[in-house]
Parts: C-alpha cells; structure tokens; sequence
C-alpha cells in the first residue's frame, strides 16, 4: 500500500512530496524545526537583502534531490531498497542539524574543539533513541559505514545534492544567476559504476557549468569581501564577549548563550550528561540578536562598537593583499584605535583582524567526479573535458586580508 505524501511549495524546486510516517516525524522534531531559525547564508544579506532563506530551506530542497536521485538510480537498474531510500532522505534532511548560528562563527569563537558535523551525528543518535533506531541506516550512510557507499557520496561528495541545491538556492535569494546550475540535468545523468557515482559522458557539459557556477559562488557570495569582514566582525565580538564574561563582567544574553559565555565549553562538555548539546539545541540566530542590541547600550567601549556596528551596519573595512598581512601595519591599527579611544592595545585587538581566506574549484583528492562513456570506461573529468584541465580545476585562489572597524 502507497503510504500518504504532504506537499511542500518549494519556491526553487516547486512541489516537493514528503512522505508520511518517519521522514514527516523527522521533519517536525525540534531540532529539524530550529533549522528554520538559522539562515543559510549567515551573514550575507548584508550583501544581498534577498539572502534570507533558512538552513530548513536548504535541508528540504537537499531531500528533494535526494528523491530525484534514487528515482533515476532505480530507473537505470539500480537497487535501491526502501529502507535505503528512507535512509538517504532521512541522512540528508539531518545533515546540517549540528550548524549553530551564523554557520561556523561559533566553532571559533565561544565554542572549542567541535565542529558542526560531529555535533549533528550526536543530534541525530539523539533523535535515533527518541524514534527507538529508525535512523540507524541514516547515520550509517553519515558516517561512510553503509555498504552501499554511494548513498554517502549523495550526501558528502564532489556532486553531492547538498551542493547541487544549495548553489541553485543560494543563487536564486541572492540574485546572482552565475550560481543557477543545471541540477535536473545533472541528476539525470548520474549512474553507478562499482558502487561509485559517475556521471554519462553527455552531461560533461553541465558538470563543467557546476564547477565554474561553484567558483563563482564562491567568490561573489561565500567569500565576497562584505560578507567576510561582516562574519569577522561578529566573530571578535563573541571572542570580546566571552572575554568579558571570564572577567565576571555582567553581560545581558539568553540562557543559551549565556552558557556558552561563561562556561570553559570543548568537544569534551558535549559528551556525558549531554547539558552542553541541550543548551546548544537552543540555540539560534535571534539569539545573537538579542545580545547584540543589548550589547549596543553595555558600559565595555570595544563591546558596544563592535556591537552596535553589527547592528547599524557599520561594518569592517576590508583590504586584500597579495602576502600575508605585515604585523607592522596591524600594529599601527591597533595603536591608532587605542589613541582615538582610549583603550589599551590589547582592547584595541578586537577592532583589528588579519587572516587569509582560499579555495579551489575542485579536488580530486577527496572525491573525483568520473565520467563513464559508453564503452564502460571512465576518465576523470580533468582528463575527459576539453574545457578544464588538472592545473585550472584544483589551482588553489589564495588572498590574504586585513579588516577593522571604520
């Protein structure tokens, strides 16, 4: 019997099916549910005002996908078990469960020792017990332990839907089309070949467009100049905050953060009693928000600016450099910061910040993307397109910055 399918009006994708039963249960669970209270972009609208779509908005349309994928696998001969398919789904609507607000800001900020995928496998072993092991194929195929490998690659890969949604998502609420990849045609060519995903020698093309889409992405929105001053900005405000809160400074924050604040809190709290993931389960964006505005109004000089330019828009200037930043000229920022207002040099670091930011358009170290033609054989798509070549696909865009308060 066909089990019951709710409808979800996607503004990408359209009408997206979401089967009843465990994929509906999931999606409801409140960890799922906070998603939608964290934007995907972080701090991009800054740049773009229409940037303001929710990590729930990507997880559905990355499940979406999901669908389409397994759909097509199985239409080219492929076995695809319905407790595979459900695992799949499940796996990619939890994969990005453990982001905290502002995607990765508090991984170098007020939290240590943890990232954002070691956080959500222990969300997900959370809800795993809440729904007595229904998610057990789900996190199997997370952690790359699932026979079928495949399925992890349609999760964490080179042609991974996370990517093939997020780059057509992010491409739509921002506006810059550079990033509206052929995803439907991309799905459409994937196949397997000894359990490892390839695509047909007739879709090079639009995997040529993704990856020139992807470095596009990249540097007119992931890393556009604004964006990473603005995220650099709020990073040295939570660091100030933090500070101020080991000094026994009173600060003004929700339970949630306040935690984070002014607890000594690394991978290890996350473990055990299991308080540390709890309070970071609660956790979201209006929680800086709050903070921020009242932080606009606190008695600590640098707190006050860094926060009150977060919300006012007055955010870090930002200049690149073709070597890394002379500690001379950072030097004489701070020096300067400290004679305007006066503050020691050591206040006056958290107005100035120096770092470098990279990327490539492809690694096939990690996870090559392999083009099978039609006499069986497969070729990397470095030595299959006539367009990209080895030294293009994986040169390495270097920049190095320095950013400070106007």
């Amino acid at each position: 019997m066909t089990s019951k399918r709710k409808i979800i009006n996607d503004p990408v994708f359209g009408f997206i099916n979401i089967p009843d039963g465990l994929i509906f249960r999931l999606i409801n669970h409140p960890y799922i549910q906070r998603l939608n209270r964290i934007k995907q972009l972080g701090l991009a609208f800054y740049v773009y005002p229409g940037a303001v779509h929710s990590r729930f908005h990507h997880s559905l349309g990355a499940m979406h996908l999901m669908s389409e994928a397994i759909a097509n696998l199985r239409l080219k001969g492929h076995c695809i078990s319905e407790e595979e398919e459900q695992g799949a789904l499940a796996c990619i609507l939890m994969h990005d469960v453990g982001h905290g607000p502002f995607s990765h800001v508090l991984e170098s900020s007020i939290v240590d020792g943890i990232d954002h995928e070691d956080i959500s496998l222990m969300m997900m072993n959370v809800i795993n017990l809440e729904m007595n092991g229904a998610l057990g194929v789900a996190i199997d195929i997370f952690r790359d332990v699932y026979p079928k490998r495949f399925l992890h690659q349609l999760v964490s890969g080179q042609l991974d839907v996370d990517r093939l949604d997020y780059l057509r998502r992010d491409s739509f609420f921002t506006g810059v089309t550079e990033g509206n990849i052929g995803s439907a045609r991309i799905i459409k060519m994937l196949n397997l070949k000894d359990d490892r995903l390839v695509i047909e020698a007739k879709g090079i093309y639009s995997i040529e467009n993704f990856l020139m889409s992807r470095r596009l992405m990249y540097w007119q929105v992931y890393l556009h100049k604004t964006a990473v001053a603005a995220e650099k900005m709020l990073n040295n405000t939570l660091r100030r905050a933090k500070y101020l809160a080991g000094c026994g400074v009173e600060l003004e924050a929700t339970p949630a953060l306040r935690y984070f604040l002014y607890g000594r809190i690394d991978g290890s709290c996350f473990e055990g009693s299991g308080e540390a993931l709890g309070y970071f389960a609660d956790l979201d964006d209006s929680d800086i928000w709050c903070s921020l505005k009242a932080w606009t109004r606190h008695s600590d000089r640098v707190l006050a600016l860094l926060s009150g330019g977060l919300v006012g828009r007055r955010l870090f200037k930002i200049e690149y450099f073709a070597s890394p930043v002379a500690e001379d000229l950072i030097l004489v920022k701070k020096a300067g910061f400290a004679d305007v207002y006066g503050i020691s040099l050591d206040d006056a670091a958290s107005l100035v910040s120096s770092d470098e930011i990279s990327t490539d358009m492809y690694s096939w170290e990690d996870d090559s993307i392999d083009i099978l033609f039609k006499d069986g054989t497969t070729k990397d798509i470095s030595e299959a397109s006539d367009m990209l070549n080895i030294q293009l696909l994986s040169k390495r865009v270097r920049k190095y910055y320095l950013c400070f308060l106007r």
